[in-house]
């Protein structure tokens, strides 16, 4: 398998596991995480002011908005959120602020985020399973205050996903069998006010005990901005979503796979704000479907198949595993901030924290991080 350097042993990401009611989980995620919730609040209300030229005011009357929304969308993700800033010690409103960050810089302009999404139907695995996996492109300062959450509530249904600090989800993979992954879209008819967030659409579909519910839970609900969710099912089903306000499109694997970037793929009404300037954009789904056409033709495809996918540096440093540009300001960085395999029949979730040619991937099964001692299985 190619590399770019030496690839470090496979530390990743801290695992911050938690289980009871929608509020005690939330409570001891923000006790646990309260330093790091500090630091992330701190990043974005900077970014807030300087990006989106919105005072704390700003920043509390929208995040008022959002929390009733998060009550009306999802009464679990609204207790998760109140009870984290409880533990926390910090403001509901700054919580559910960060949790629509996307719709509150984005709107007005925003800093580059690339991310590559990929899954594989079973038929075209080796060993018979659905994978589903992404390269999360991001600015650098992210990486410290990005961690593993998993939740487990009283009725025994867990989530496992990777998290920024007071934030519920980003991709990730639940005990039903269900995953989705996370890709940046911007359009014209992005916009404020009252809508669901589109970081409550990933923590919704991660809620979801079946694809059919993940489905309404994204589609039949009011937005304000764009944004692509990759769902994919271990009963062997993948769906793209590409979202927008008021309208969606939707694409279907093509010989057992289904990858998506950062630009809108579907003939929808709007203009797309972000794919003539993203690095690399048009290209990454290609370039993902030619690294792994040979194993998709031998019907064959393994997690490290995959993970050499997303190791690809065509274009370097904008590839799909994607390098800091030495010309880029500080502001305007973006790195491959962690990337993600997942194998949804196993409950698998195997991560690299940085580029991933640079770094191994520790493993976690969903029905291990609940144990004291729980430590990654095996890596690649």
């Amino acid at each position: 398998m190619t590399m770019y350097g030496q690839p470090h042993p496979p530390a990743g990401p801290p695992l911050v596991a938690v289980e009871g009611t929608p509020r005690e989980m939330g409570q001891e995620l923000g006790r646990r995480t309260r330093d790091l919730v500090e630091r992330s609040l701190s990043t974005y209300l900077r970014r807030f002011r300087d990006d989106a030229g919105l005072a704390d005011g700003d920043v509390l009357r929208w995040g008022g908005v959002y929390l009733g929304v998060a009550r009306e969308y999802d009464p679990a993700i609204a207790g998760m959120l109140e009870g984290l800033a409880e533990g926390a010690g910090v403001r509901v409103e700054h919580v559910t602020a960060l949790n629509a960050r996307t719709e509150l810089l984005y709107g007005t302009g925003y800093r580059d985020e690339g991310c590559t999404s990929v899954a594989v139907l079973p038929q075209y695995t080796r060993d018979g399973h659905t994978l589903l996996a992404q390269n999360w492109d991001w600015h650098p300062e992210q990486q410290p205050v990005t961690f593993l959450l998993a939740t487990r509530d009283t009725e025994g249904f867990a989530v496992l996903t990777l998290a920024e600090a007071g934030m519920l989800a980003k991709s990730g993979l639940n005990s039903a069998g269900l995953g989705v992954c996370a890709n940046l879209l911007v359009s014209d008819r992005d916009s404020g006010g009252k809508g669901v967030p589109y970081h409550y659409l990933l923590r919704g579909v991660l809620n979801a005990p079946r694809m059919s519910r993940a489905l309404r839970r994204t589609l039949n609900v009011t937005r304000i901005s764009s944004g692509n969710l990759l769902i994919a099912d271990a009963g062997g089903e993948a769906i793209d979503l590409e979202v927008a306000p008021e309208v969606f499109g939707h694409l279907l694997p093509q010989d057992g796979l289904l990858a998506h970037s950062n630009h809108f793929q579907c003939p929808l009404p709007l203009r797309d704000a972000k794919v003539a300037a993203s690095a690399l954009t048009l290209l990454r789904p290609s370039r993902i479907r030619h690294r792994l056409e040979d194993a998709v033709r031998a019907r064959a495809v393994t997690c490290e198949d995959v993970v050499a996918a997303l190791r690809d540096h065509f274009s370097f440093p904008d590839g799909v595993c994607r390098h800091a540009d030495p010309d880029a300001e500080r502001d305007e960085l973006s790195t491959t901030v962690y990337s993600i395999v997942m194998d949804l029949d196993e409950r698998l979730l195997s991560i690299a924290t940085g580029p991933p040619c640079e770094h191994e991937y520790a493993t976690w099964r969903l029905d291990d991080v609940f144990t004291v001692d729980a430590k990654p299985l095996v890596q690649f």
